[in-house]
């Protein structure tokens, strides 16, 4: 399956509001100032593989629901998280109560839980809020163990 769905993310560096893929290779940059762009996308049951599984950075998994409090106050840092890391990581959000497969297959028993998949393999994994900073220095620690173990 190839979609074409589109999302748009806002450049950091210039402010342009630029129109990027939810799934394609590489990694998107600003089509005005070519800076590394923050990749933030929703996926569910029927578009994770394609979206998340076969990106080639890693990707953090937010695995949410709307009715969940915290789920909501990680939400910003995890954004924060993929400014941060822009260029290095693909933020994927998925609502488990509208996505029942995914939440099934990640034995996801409490929410927000944490993923940071490598070539669709789960790395590291974590369950409830934690600040922008603690976020960011956990998926660091996940891509670091992935460069030494995966040599790349």
């Amino acid at each position: 399956m190839n979609t074409a769905r589109m999302t748009t993310v806002t450049c950091p560096n210039c402010r342009r509001v630029n129109r990027i893929p939810v799934a394609a290779e590489g990694r998107p940059t600003c089509g005005q100032c070519k800076q590394a762009l923050p990749w933030i996308v929703d996926a569910g049951d029927d578009d994770f593989a394609e979206i998340a599984e076969r990106a080639t950075q890693p990707v953090v998994v937010d695995l949410w629901a709307t009715w969940c409090g915290p789920c909501r106050m990680v939400s910003p840092a995890l954004e924060q998280v993929a400014r941060d890391l822009a260029g290095r990581i693909k933020l994927v959000k998925v609502d488990v109560d509208e996505n029942p497969r995914l939440s099934g297959r990640f034995e996801v028993q409490a929410v927000p839980t944490l993923l940071v998949l490598d070539r669709g393999e789960t790395v590291a994994r974590q369950a409830g809020a934690a600040p922008a900073h603690v976020l960011r220095s956990w998926v660091e620690q996940a891509m670091a163990g992935r460069q030494t173990a995966g040599g790349g």
